[in-house]
């Protein structure tokens, strides 16, 4: 289960940010997770409730999760298209010559502190 890693990444990071900007609590923490992250976000939410549940800073913090689209770049014809529709091959020209530009990854957006 990768989740708990990732929120003890969440969990630290937040933490550094809160002291360093004298928090005594942060209320939420917004991240937003790629379409094609692989994280399960019940898991995640389960992970953080668990972790943040057991010091003071983070108790009662609320994990708000967005969905990032994964967007797929073709290196042929330009196009921009739908990567979990679409899959590594592009629906415009029918090239596999493509990555992935976003979608992929969980990135922290905003944390709220009291």
């Amino acid at each position: 289960m990768h989740e708990l890693g990732i929120v003890f990444y969440i969990a630290d990071e937040v933490r550094d940010v809160a002291l360093a900007n004298g928090a005594t609590s942060v209320a939420s923490v917004t991240v937003e997770l790629g379409e094609v992250s692989g994280v399960v976000p019940r898991l995640l939410q389960d992970a953080w409730r668990w972790c943040a549940d057991r010091e003071d800073l983070l108790r009662d913090c609320e994990l708000v999760m967005e969905e990032e689209s994964a967007v797929t770049l073709c290196e042929d014809c330009g196009t921009r298209y739908g990567t979990v529709a679409h899959g590594r091959t592009c629906p415009a020209c029918g090239s596999p010559h493509t990555h992935l530009e976003q979608g992929s990854g969980v990135v922290i957006r905003e944390i709220a502190v009291v």
